[in-house]
């Protein structure tokens, strides 16, 4: 491992991040196939453990992390554990482009925590998009109706959290080595996965033989692959352009859950899709703040 690697380029770091995206909705199709047959706290704890392992020789088995980082850290990694733990009971009744599309809307959540939370004063063109993002989200769900399937909603909150993680990422990997911020990160949620399992239900343990290869492939791609090009890309990248790239993951799930799940989407369910990307692109054109006189 290079002691000082070279700063990549934006160009670089997007390609990372848009990769991500790709693994990231790769990763959708193997949590589908889980999701209504493993324990969630044993699925997620188990592929980031894995994860884990397998980015610890990057780093020659020794973690580092000063005192002041810690924190930053560990926000991510609880964060981790808990969005994870909302999306993978949402796939229970939801489809993978369901919990895509819905988990990409943290896209819009990133510049509205921004404004409240650290004050980033945002465009007219992320509120319009926030409304466009609301009747897209209607659609693609429920086709319309002004109700929610519990998985949609439990998606839904979970990309609320997914917003809160990017920033977190964003803000931590100008102080923090990004291997070693991810390593961090990935063996908090395992740990938190893991005792939340034993403690409420530890039985389901022994679920996890039977879909051995969901964990494995998203400890591998979703996990030690894409979390950690997230690090390293958002190490380059702003989080609100960050958040416009990799939510392309919506757009991967979709279609690779019609090729592998024959995952149909409805006319209404398109148009939702739609309104939607639309939403996730207009909430990232450049445009000249108003000056109040």
């Amino acid at each position: 491992m290079l002691k000082n690697p070279r700063p990549l380029t934006r160009i670089q770091a997007d390609l990372l991040l848009l990769l991500t995206s790709f693994v990231w909705g790769s990763g959708f199709i193997a949590q589908r196939v889980a999701a209504p047959h493993m324990s969630i706290y044993f699925y997620n704890g188990g592929r980031f453990l894995l994860g884990a392992l397998l980015i610890l020789p990057l780093i020659k088995f020794r973690l580092t992390i000063h005192k002041k980082d810690a924190l930053g850290v560990f926000a991510a990694g609880l964060l981790l554990f808990s969005a994870g733990a909302l999306q993978q009971a949402g796939m229970r009744t939801t489809t993978a482009a369901n919990a895509g599309f819905i988990t990409g809307l943290y896209v819009i959540f990133v510049p509205f925590f921004l404004l409240l939370f650290w004050k980033q004063k945002q465009t007219w063109n992320v509120w319009l998009a926030a409304f466009v993002a609301i009747l897209g989200m209607l659609l693609l769900s429920n086709g319309g109706e002004f109700k929610m399937a519990i998985g949609d909603l439990l998606e839904l909150a979970g990309a609320v959290l997914w917003a809160l993680h990017v920033i977190v990422v964003g803000r931590s990997v100008q102080h923090t080595p990004a291997l070693h911020f991810a390593v961090g990160q990935f063996f908090i949620c395992a740990f938190f996965s893991f005792l939340t399992g034993f403690i409420i239900e530890p039985a389901a343990i022994q679920q996890v033989p039977n879909l051995w290869w969901t964990i494995v492939y998203n400890g591998i791609a979703s996990v030690a692959i894409g979390f950690t090009l997230q690090a390293v890309g958002q190490k380059y990248a702003p989080p609100t352009d960050a958040a416009l790239i990799l939510s392309m993951e919506s757009v991967f799930a979709a279609v690779l859950g019609f090729l592998f799940l024959r995952e149909l989407l409805t006319l209404e369910q398109l148009i939702g899709s739609v309104l939607v990307m639309s939403a996730i692109v207009l909430a990232q054109v450049r445009v000249k703040k108003v000056k109040h006189i």
